[in-house]
């Protein structure tokens, strides 16, 4: 065997060393971050297109049509030559490999045939603060600052797109409900190809279609209830990523008293008939209270009939609350129901997810009780994180909008917490991140799906998330499963919930504008304040405090919630909706970051990337002396995640995107254990089931089976 000097290796033979312990067993660091050097000399600087100035790149990038000259036209020359000079000097290098490799991959402008780099790392972090702040230099500058030393990180559809001539949009994820009428159902696949089409994620909330062998105009058992539907939109979404770009992905929600609730989990089966099997479309289940209540007594639980719902309550069957109606709709005659066994329910639930990850989780009755919005939360995201409210809307046969209802869209960006907490100043950290969401919002205008227009223009609804805890955690020498992590995850959440909303507040001031429906929400009545003027949400443990007094982040004592109080009920907000923790992913590693707030999956993460094979990704910070504090999300165990995640999700105004790593002994059981601990502790959604697949030990041949034999 030969051995190679590292200067001789290329870079994925380099990135590759990570997973191979030197003599000593140590991790090869060094080899990675020469992986990152020589990705650049062997690849990145011979394929980049070369300009003699910038005022060439920049004439050459808007006359071919690659950048967007609106962006640039918003700004005087000399200003812009000081952005981007300010940029470069900065001299930001990635620490990993992947975070260089994911970058060049997948964010930075190319030429036509996709060969060749137009961009630097500097360019698209100019590019989108330029765009973000629409001719505000202050704000330009300051918010490339925050990107580019890692403070904030826009989402990838705003740092991929902005800026850019032929772009998709700069939002995330759409969220659209559906009505039981086949005008409604034919508008949402249209609304989903054309969301898909632009990039974002869609969830489509199914709860209103009425159920398999339903009547349809009187005559009883016509309907096929929802997988026809879910067939539809699954083609649909095939469909739309035939067309190259960033693909958005399908969710589907149903709620758990829906009577074609376990139809609609079968088709996630490994040996699903194909005529139901569904592939590529995720799906969510929205569980009310009452289904826990019924399978703590070991009850049956009762699945209503939507389109009877409807017309005894008059109200589509979503916007009705199961927990509180449940009893009188078990005894009106009006309402066909059948009846499983709720225990099997959960069971059934668990099994699948066991198999395929699937289905998401919405506690409905948890989200709404915490939602400070008036009207209902009934269906979440792909991600999960997303929490609001929607209104129905009303189509005549031409398929024209009668009255436009309230769909959502949203946008969505992160803070590093490291290096947040090291920039000593959250404040200022949150309302530039606050005012690049909002542009985000502003600039969305989604003429093709009127109701996700309508659902922006009203709410200019933006989800703030938070990256690295894990990474920050062990950093400092804390283990992510202490006490001391809970304290730090519920002081710093508690502060992020005040820079927020005294940030939209100033908005609201700037701008002389509310969002709609302020009046009737718990800002306006003070109530949403009540836990934050009756107690400190100050640190109490010295470990806590020393990390706050180190980097000097002032945190809001009692008196400075009151104050916001006074100033939100005078003034409003200009955002309905202010934070969701999504489950970061390739922004992650370009900002080296531990994904969300939740632990690592590995101290080494491998990834498959298409063309390459296996890429090697070390946890940030991660140094061959601070290993313990790097236990990964198997070994902490699902009750450690969820208390760190329950103290952040009293602060977060919508949900958070949380993912459950089992170890591979693990039963349907212990997934319904920590189902029930999540819902105790006042966690609104579940995204994820993950289970650590053992490799298999040896290929002993048991020689009884003939295939094997021969």
């Amino acid at each position: 065997m030969t051995l190679h000097t590292p200067t001789e290796l290329d870079y994925h033979a380099l990135n590759a060393m990570l997973n191979l312990p030197d003599a000593e067993g140590k991790i090869q660091f060094d080899a990675d971050r020469m992986a990152a050097r020589q990705y650049f000399l062997q690849h990145v600087n011979q394929n980049t297109v070369f300009f003699h100035s910038l005022q060439e790149k920049l004439d050459y990038l808007r006359t071919e049509n690659y950048y967007e000259g609106e962006v640039l036209d918003a700004y005087s020359p000399e200003f812009i030559e000081q952005i981007f000079k300010a940029a470069f000097a900065k001299k930001f290098r990635f620490p990993t490999f992947l975070g260089a490799y994911k970058y060049y991959t997948a964010y930075t402008l190319k030429t036509r045939d996709g060969k060749r780099y137009l961009e630097r790392f500097e360019d698209r972090v100019v590019m989108t603060a330029l765009a973000l702040a629409r001719g505000d230099e202050k704000l330009a500058m300051r918010m490339m600052e925050e990107i580019i030393a890692g403070r904030f990180q826009p989402a990838t559809p705003t740092f991929l797109n902005a800026g850019k001539k032929q772009r998709g949009e700069l939002v995330s994820c759409f969220l659209l409900r559906l009505e039981d009428n086949m005008e409604s159902i034919g508008r949402g696949i249209n609304s989903a190809l054309q969301l898909s089409k632009r990039g974002g994620g869609v969830a489509l909330l199914l709860s209103n279609l009425r159920e398999q062998g339903a009547p349809i105009k009187g005559i009883q058992n016509q309907s096929s209830g929802v997988i026809p539907v879910m067939k539809l939109l699954e083609d649909g979404f095939s469909y739309a990523n035939q067309l190259g770009a960033r693909q958005g992905a399908g969710a589907v929600y149903l709620n758990a008293h829906h009577p074609d609730i376990m139809r609609f989990l079968d088709t996630k089966r490994e040996n699903a008939d194909e005529k139901i099997r569904i592939k590529t479309l995720s799906l969510g289940v929205v569980i009310p209270d009452i289904t826990f209540e019924l399978a703590k007594k070991n009850e049956d639980m009762y699945l209503f009939s939507p389109y009877d719902v409807e017309r005894v309550y008059g109200k589509p069957f979503a916007d009705i609350s199961v927990t509180e109606h449940y009893k009188e709709m078990v005894d009106d005659p009006r309402i066909k129901k059948t009846k499983i066994k709720a225990r099997e329910f959960f069971q059934t639930i668990a099994e699948i997810q066991f198999e395929s990850g699937y289905p998401y989780i919405l506690f409905e009755d948890t989200a709404n009780r915490a939602n400070p919005i008036a009207g209902r939360i009934n269906m979440s995201n792909l991600c999960s994180e997303i929490l609001q409210v929607n209104t129905p809307s009303v189509l005549g046969e031409d398929l024209n909008y009668e009255h436009i209802g309230n769909d959502i869209s949203c946008n969505l960006g992160s803070l590093n917490i490291a290096t947040t907490m090291d920039g000593g100043n959250l404040g200022a950290a949150v309302e530039t991140a606050i005012r690049a969401l909002t542009a985000v919002s502003e600039m969305s205008s989604i003429n093709s799906v009127p109701s996700v227009r309508q659902g922006n223009e009203d709410s200019h609804a933006i989800g703030l998330g938070q990256m690295n805890l894990h990474g920050y955690l062990a950093r400092e020498r804390i283990h992510y499963d202490s006490p001391e992590a809970v304290e730090f995850t519920s002081v710093y959440f508690a502060a992020v919930a005040f820079h927020c909303l005294r940030a939209s507040c100033l908005l609201a001031q700037e701008k002389q504008k509310r969002f709609v429906g302020f009046e009737d929400s718990k800002y306006a009545t003070g109530e949403y304040f009540d836990k934050y003027v009756s107690r400190d949400w100050l640190p109490t443990s010295e470990t806590v405090k020393a990390l706050f007094a180190k980097t000097g982040v002032q945190l809001p004592t009692r008196a400075d919630w009151e104050q916001l109080k006074k100033d939100v009920m005078a003034h409003g907000l200009y955002n309905r909706n202010l934070q969701a923790i999504p489950p970061t992913g390739s922004i992650s590693y370009i900002n080296n970051s531990t994904s969300s707030i939740h632990p690592i999956a590995s101290r080494i993460e491998i990834r498959k990337e298409g063309k390459i094979g296996r890429v090697y990704y070390p946890a940030p910070f991660l140094s061959n002396d601070n290993v313990e504090y790097y236990r990964d999300a198997y070994e902490i165990g699902p009750n450690a995640i969820i208390d760190v995640y329950a103290a952040a999700t009293e602060h977060v105004d919508q949900g958070l995107s949380l993912t459950l790593f089992f170890p591979d002994t693990v039963t349907t059981r212990d997934i319904n254990k920590a189902q029930i601990y999540a819902w105790k502790k006042g966690i609104k959604t579940i995204y994820y089931i993950r289970l650590r697949q053992l490799a298999l030990e040896g290929t002993e041949v048991n020689a009884t089976c003939v295939s094997c034999t021969l």
